[in-house]
């Protein structure tokens, strides 16, 4: 992470702070809402990992030094009043102090038709799995896999690939959609443990696509 800072240009509040929002970089999850004063900004930089101010015990705080779960920033970005920031971030676990992935809950939507969206299913699957990549649910599936490691992800994959094709080459539509639904939540486990958003993606296939339109 390479960040240029106009220190004067910043806007700290009165009790010389800035509102953190911290997002996973992957996910797009939002994860927590914590406050920087100079000092932790400066060394979020420095350390490539969240500092906090913490108003209550009006102190410094470095997310993850006592319980492990730390957080590597990707990008620091800059509200255009100067007085706010996101923070992007790879988190090493929960960032909730209650062991939660994030520190907001979502009310869920019942199903993807409620939705207007018809993938917006895709963007909660791939928060759900980020979300069990950090809080590892005993007894979770996905749990299971990210503690299994990539070379277990990747045989998933594989094996589901493969059970696409013979659904396909059976002309069975039916197996086809559960093969297919099966390959592509694998496809997104793989990503995370990658560290490879979604969004890099969509946007490869969008630049393929904006390509081959320009030559045609």
């Amino acid at each position: 992470m390479s960040l240029t800072i106009d220190w004067e240009a910043l806007h700290f509040d009165e009790q010389g702070l800035l509102p953190a929002i911290v997002q996973d970089a992957v996910s797009k999850e939002v994860l927590t809402l914590a406050y920087m004063n100079k000092t932790s900004l400066e060394k979020t930089i420095e350390t490539k990992e969240t500092w906090f101010y913490s108003r209550s015990r009006q102190e410094l705080w470095h997310k993850g030094e006592t319980s492990g779960n730390t957080q590597r920033v990707v990008d620091i970005r800059l509200d255009c009043d100067q007085d706010a920031l996101v923070v992007l971030v790879e988190p090493t676990g929960p960032a909730c102090h209650t062991g939660a992935y994030s520190c907001f809950q979502s009310a869920n939507k019942q199903g993807s038709q409620a939705d207007s969206d018809r993938f917006a299913i895709i963007q909660e699957l791939e928060q759900v799995i980020a979300k069990r990549e950090a809080e590892r649910p005993e007894g979770a599936y996905t749990t299971y896999l990210f503690e299994k490691g990539v070379d277990k992800i990747l045989k998933k994959v594989g094996e589901e690939a493969s059970e696409v094709i013979i659904a396909a080459k059976d002309y069975d539509k039916e197996e086809l959609t559960w093969e297919t639904a099966d390959l592509l939540y694998h496809l997104l486990v793989l990503l995370r443990e990658q560290k490879l958003p979604l969004d890099d993606v969509l946007n490869r296939l969008h630049e393929r696509h904006s390509t081959k339109t320009s030559t045609q």
